[in-house]
């Protein structure tokens, strides 16, 4: 069978190596180069979800668990274990006994995969582990283990995998401006048909499918999630609830320097893709809360952020759950949602809906 694979990010390069295992001729088009968009500018980060069991995503946590694995064993040298700690403060809006029995159920759903089992700390040994922490109304603590990983070079990792199958071609630089449900792919003044064409074209899917006049079957959301990085260095990854808020983010020790993020902002897909100033406050405050050295404008190296296509299920980005979705026309497929983690699951249960 002869497939377009639209989009170079994770899910397509994962749906494009599943297909050439199957044996199916594949031609990948990026209209930039593969990897250079939402896939390299995620928290860096290999995990299940520790957040998602909040929302009850008990398969998605354990597929991702097991893909984290999958990711850290074949390539050791781009992706490898991190022990992220979670401090527990007076004005945690989240009791300790929640933590400890989501991470006793982490642990739990990874199994065999279990990079390490999660520990409690007592205040003392808190203050111990975690110096660069303010101690202000510092209870205790939890540590536990997920992946770390470069998300771009790891996505090359990948695509020079799949580039050693004879039975693909690679099309980058090349915009693709219009598709049909018959499986027509328009791209550099031609067209050529497929057997199946698979839109995976991460912020942009929905809006491949309105360009050609194919109806939506969802409600999509567009979120953006910025980070920056500061020229400080805290000792361990962090696991931190924004002030006054139950959303969180991670500061997280990231080539000798350290990332913080993420935010979630609803964006469309005209505007631009990058961080406005009210994330950047609002990431150095949420740092400020819990760190003793603290930062502002002047300590940030680099900004970055990615848009998230999620399939809408709440008003609240906080709770929007993070499976994907696929939606079929004719011999068009695409592909909704997903998880940077779990690309490689993501491609295999596609694999098996058109086989």
């Amino acid at each position: 069978m002869k497939v377009a694979v639209l989009g170079g990010g994770i899910n397509g390069v994962m749906i494009a190596w599943e297909l050439c295992k199957a044996n199916h001729d594949v031609t990948l088009f990026e209209k930039n180069t593969v990897m250079k968009e939402t896939s390299s500018s995620s928290t860096k980060l290999l995990h299940g979800g520790l957040r998602y069991l909040e929302n009850y995503e008990f398969g998605l946590v354990r597929e991702a668990l097991k893909d984290r694995a999958w990711w850290i064993k074949r390539a050791p040298h781009l992706a490898k274990p991190i022990k992220i700690f979670i401090p527990i403060y007076k004005k945690s809006r989240r009791p300790a006994w929640l933590y400890e029995l989501g991470l006793y159920f982490y642990d739990f759903f990874a199994g065999k995969n279990c990079l390490g089992k999660y520990q409690k700390y007592m205040q003392s040994e808190m203050k111990n582990q975690c110096t660069d922490l303010k101690v202000e109304g510092l209870l205790k603590g939890f540590s536990f283990f997920d992946g770390q990983m470069d998300d771009y070079k790891l996505g090359l990792w990948a695509i020079e995998k799949v580039r050693q199958y004879r039975n693909f071609i690679l099309n980058e630089n090349t915009s693709v401006y219009k598709v049909t449900e018959e499986g027509k792919v328009f791209f550099n003044n031609r067209q050529k048909k497929f057997d199946k064409v698979i839109n995976t074209t991460g912020p942009w899917a929905g809006q491949l499918l309105k360009e050609n006049n194919i109806d939506l079957g969802y409600e999509l959301d567009l979120i953006r999630g910025s980070h920056i990085v500061i020229d400080k260095k805290i000792d361990n990854g962090y696991f931190l609830e924004v002030p006054n808020e139950r959303r969180v983010f991670f500061a997280l020790p990231y080539n000798g320097f350290t990332l913080i993020g993420t935010t979630e902002v609803q964006q469309t897909i005209f505007d631009e893709i990058k961080p406005s100033k009210e994330e950047v406050k609002y990431l150095i405050n949420a740092f400020n809360y819990y760190f003793i050295d603290e930062i502002n404008d002047k300590n940030i190296v680099n900004t970055f952020a990615g848009v998230r296509l999620m399939v809408k299920n709440s008003n609240n980005p906080n709770k929007i759950k993070r499976e994907h979705a696929f939606q079929y026309n004719q011999n068009l497929i695409s592909v909704f949602g997903g998880k940077w983690t779990t690309a490689r699951q993501l491609a295999k249960k596609l694999l098996k809906t058109i086989d």
